[in-house]
């Protein structure tokens, strides 16, 4: 089996989503793992975020739900 694609197909988006839920799960993942190949420019303050939520977690585990319970909450 060949693992290069030739195309040169017009085509809407929603067509493209159509192909590309024809393929196989491995052969998906690979076209994640190719679209989002490092290109991720995360903004520092994100990262900071979500670093000190870690660090607050860390410090004290009991602050935080389990899924079940939080869950819950948010059901209407």
């Amino acid at each position: 089996m060949s693992n290069s694609v030739h195309l040169n197909v017009n085509m809407s988006f929603q067509q493209l989503v159509e192909t590309i839920k024809q393929l196989s799960p491995k052969e998906k993942l690979q076209i994640n793992d190719a679209l989002w190949d490092g290109d991720i420019d995360i903004p520092q303050e994100h990262q900071d975020l979500v670093l000190s939520r870690i660090e607050k977690a860390r410090q004290d585990p009991g602050r935080l739900k389990n899924w079940d319970s939080a869950s819950k909450k948010l059901r209407p």
